[in-house]
């Protein structure tokens, strides 16, 4: 089996891959009971071998496996990276680097947004890929051959992809757009969450400073202490438990006890009385630190028909240059754009203004039109000389009559 178990044999295998132009990497992981993946697999795809890497092995040590990440001459490749790379970085430290991800590869040449490796590999591989072991549990051992030809899978006919992916890049010109997202996908910041940031992906049912300041700290001390015992943030406190005991400040045990949810036991041991402190910390707060909640921005009255139209220009753009709507602007750019000729979105900068910003500005502005083409199924842009405003000629009309 192209099983590696023994990090003699690891060794052996990073070093011949060193003088490779790129490899393909993948894992397998277990996350459902842990708050760190559970690394159980890592496959790696050189120029002649693939082979599976067995990190739970008695006495294996991926110090090769991990300089090998490191090493700035061999590209890696991945597919839809980030779970990956922030595997790579908690065990090892760092990001491998450089690093090239063939799912926003894809996004730049006509596969839609966030496809799957199954449709690349079959597209571009031409290959089958086996569905039956989606679900296995890679932490137990021993993997059968099969387990391991399926895992290997996904590091060979990635090869293929990845190749063939390059070839349309710089063939369309398009490598250079990539630069944004790989160089995004490299930084360690991207796969770090400070605790004290943790509270913003809760849904807070108040957006009184206070009450956000104690949340606050409850969700920095869960963060931590999910981090340190390698727990699931629910299996430590659930949100909704750190929501009720926000909005209830308890001072005392006997406070918390009636948050409902909460045990005895968790309310008189330690982890009770870190809630406690995480609560008052949040009150000692002084007002004028207390966080606030996200502002909700309005859009202006009358920009509804705008942002429709310009939805339907991103569309147009994206179809026709064979791009994923969502790399080039989510909804939020849009929205801005049809509010700020200078919002600072992507979508106003570098290739994603040649491709639609410039053409959105020009729209909103009556400098472009949208219509039909003869066949009546396709749409273009139809150049058009700006007119005034309605309200402007409204005024103007209005003071002819007078005279």
């Amino acid at each position: 089996m192209p099983m590696i178990s023994d990090t003699a044999s690891l060794a052996a295998f990073c070093e011949r891959l060193k003088s490779a132009t790129f490899i393909t990497v993948d894992t397998e992981f277990m996350r459902e009971k842990t708050f760190w993946p559970q690394l159980c697999l890592v496959q790696i795809g050189g120029p002649d071998e693939a082979r599976a890497i067995d990190p739970l092995a008695p006495g294996m040590d991926l110090t090769p496996l991990y300089e090998l990440m490191a090493d700035t001459n061999v590209l890696k490749v991945f597919h839809a990276a980030r779970q990956d790379v922030e595997i790579f970085l908690h065990q090892a430290g760092a990001v491998p680097v450089p690093l090239f991800d063939t799912q926003v590869a894809a996004m730049v040449c006509g596969f839609g947004d966030s496809v799957g490796y199954e449709t690349l590999a079959t597209q571009l591989a031409k290959a089958r890929i086996d569905k039956s072991m989606r679900f296995t549990d890679w932490s137990l051992r021993p993997l059968s051959e099969r387990q391991v030809q399926y895992a290997l899978a996904d590091v060979t006919h990635l090869r293929v992809a990845y190749e063939k992916l390059v070839r349309k890049l710089e063939k369309n010109g398009r490598l250079e757009w990539l630069t944004d997202e790989m160089a995004m996908l490299a930084e360690p910041g991207t796969y770090r969450v400070d605790p004290d940031e943790a509270w913003r992906r809760l849904k807070p049912r108040s957006s009184s400073p206070r009450f956000l300041a104690i949340l606050r700290e409850l969700a920095a001390w869960r963060e931590r202490e999910a981090q340190e015992r390698d727990l699931p943030r629910q299996r430590v406190l659930r949100d909704e438990m750190l929501l009720e005991i926000a909005a209830h400040h308890p001072t005392g045990t006997a406070d918390l006890m009636r948050t409902r949810g909460i045990g005895k036991g968790l309310v008189e041991g330690r982890m009770g009385q870190s809630i406690l402190d995480a609560v008052a910390r949040g009150q000692a707060i002084p007002d004028a630190e207390c966080p606030a909640a996200p502002e909700r921005v309005d859009m202006p009255k009358g920009l509804g028909p705008v942002v429709d139209l310009l939805k339907v220009l991103l569309k147009m753009k994206c179809d026709e240059h064979g791009v994923a709507n969502k790399l080039v602007a989510n909804a939020a750019d849009i929205e801005a754009i049809a509010a700020d000729d200078k919002a600072n979105v992507a979508a106003l900068q570098g290739w994603r203004y040649d491709l639609f910003g410039a053409d959105a500005l020009k729209l909103k502005h009556g400098r472009l039109g949208l219509g039909f083409c003869t066949d009546g199924r396709r749409l273009r842009l139809v150049p058009l000389e700006p007119v005034e405003p309605v309200e402007a000629a409204l005024v103007d009309a209005s003071a002819d009559a007078e005279l």
